[in-house]
């Protein structure tokens, strides 16, 4: 590209309104499109993407170390294995993790995370002490390695560090192998406080917190961490876990009187700036005051299916106009594509029908997840994200013109071959976070030792 103009031209582009042909995109030096114009002449000297582009996708939420150990615990250690027995095997993985090592697990994930796509992560980070419990020289020593790990591969970030004071209802005593998670509001403050005045907001990073789950904050804490947040950052994202499994919500019962959901929008402000993460076991009425709140339920198919979880009632939340994302979670897999796929295919399974998730507004399935992903994704992002429009941050995907999931459909088609149709090999070769080409022909800039960093540190945990 051209010094004296930041500008591309596509001869198809997918726009708010849908796909549109001849499309230029400008955009600025601090990486955000100043205009998006369709019907476009090709202006002379501008280059031509090489295939038809796509706003890339948010991803909601992840859990960064656990990439690292996707596949160890597909093994039966116990005669019902479950969430809670999966837990305790990552507990024990997550005591191992050193500063050094995290950023290297990170940094590739996100490689990764911009290969498939994502161009932006919702890190949901939790590990914040030492092995033995006691705090870093720099109390924001992990954290700062994750933002690091973003900025060194090129994708954009909204970091969420988390509170963990209890390890369940009725604030009970944290469990021994919880002690690197631990804080109170003020310490969990300060340590936000800490990490951003090392590393300052930029167009690529933003700042919230995320209580990890009602079962591991009491009512009076994160009371206390949303006014502190509001006294620094007045407004910032809130992600939460808060009603993955059965046990959960019936502990929640047995504590508060309350359903998990219920008990939240009945005791806080809930609204636009909330994700709330894992939203699985809903009922009837918790979905119809969830989806009015505004805020993100936040899905992550994959690992949900992958823990046996359980299914979120996406069609009535969606009729409901409910407003959705989607997160890789714990990384048994990293492809928006995947999560999409499965989002809808649960239901299927679940009401033995075909394009459960479309609408008579939205006959294309595909479209209409996309569209609601990358909406809820840049709400619950807190950044100008998700769209090729003015204003938005110059992130997008150039779909490879000759892969089978492309070549020879019509437009309209493109993205349900992208979600439904896998014929091996990627559909993206170009990556674009801010304006910048990070991943070309299906290679990123810095592959090769993002990912020898990364088997290094991998072969130490596993030994």
């Amino acid at each position: 590209m051209t010094n004296e103009r930041l500008a591309l031209f596509a001869a198809h582009a997918y726009l708010p309104q849908g796909w549109r042909r001849d499309v230029l995109l400008e955009w600025n030096g601090e990486g955000l499109l100043s205009a998006v114009t369709p019907d476009a002449a090709a202006p002379e000297g501008v280059p031509r993407a090489s295939g038809p582009i796509v706003p890339g996708m948010p991803n909601l939420h992840s859990h960064a170390f656990q990439r690292a150990m996707a596949g160890l615990a597909e093994y039966r250690a116990q005669a019902s294995d479950n969430f809670w027995s999966w837990r305790d095997l990552m507990y024990r993985f997550a005591a191992r993790i050193t500063p050094e090592r995290l950023e290297a697990i990170a940094r590739w994930l996100y490689v990764e995370m911009l290969k498939a796509g994502y161009t932006s992560v919702c890190e949901f980070h939790y590990v914040h002490h030492a092995q033995d419990g006691s705090g870093y020289g720099n109390a924001a020593e992990l954290g700062q390695r994750a933002v690091d790990a973003a900025s060194q591969a090129g994708i954009g970030m909204t970091m969420l560090p988390v509170l963990y004071q209890y390890s369940g209802f009725g604030r009970r005593e944290p469990r021994p192998d919880q002690r690197r998670f631990i804080n109170t509001p003020e310490s969990l403050l300060d340590l936000l406080l800490t990490l951003r005045r090392a590393r300052p907001e930029h167009g690529a990073l933003t700042y919230g917190v995320a209580p990890h789950s009602l079962r591991a904050v009491s009512q009076a804490s994160l009371q206390a961490l949303v006014q502190g947040l509001d006294a620094h950052l007045p407004g910032a994202p809130i992600h939460l876990h808060i009603a993955e499994q059965t046990g959960e919500v019936e502990e929640c019962l047995a504590a508060t009187g309350a359903r998990p959901v219920a008990w939240l929008l009945e005791h806080f402000d809930v609204n636009a700036r909330w994700c709330l993460v894992h939203a699985t076991h809903v009922d009837e009425a918790e979905t119809a005051a969830l989806a009015a709140s505004g805020a993100v339920a936040g899905l992550c198919p994959t690992t949900e299916a992958n823990l046996g979880d359980g299914l979120f009632p996406a069609r009535r939340y969606l009729d409901a106009n409910g407003c959705i994302g989607v997160g890789s979670d714990s990384h048994i897999a990293v492809d928006w594509r995947a999560e999409l796929r499965l989002l809808e295919y649960g239901q299927r399974l679940a009401q033995r029908q075909r394009n459960v998730l479309a609408s008579e507004a939205r006959p294309q399935v595909a479209e209409r997840l996309f569209d609601a992903a990358l909406a809820g994704g840049a709400r619950a992002s807190a950044r100008a994200v998700g769209a090729l429009a003015p204003g938005c941050r110059a992130d997008w995907l150039v779909l490879d013109g000759a892969h089978p999931s492309v070549d020879g459909r019509e437009p309209d088609d493109w993205l349900a071959g992208l979600v439904f149709c896998e014929h091996g090999g990627s559909p993206i070769a170009e990556v674009h976070t801010g304006g910048r080409c990070v991943v070309r022909d299906g290679r990123h800039e810095d592959e090769a030792r993002a990912y020898a960093a990364y088997r290094e540190a991998v072969a130490h945990l596993r030994t």
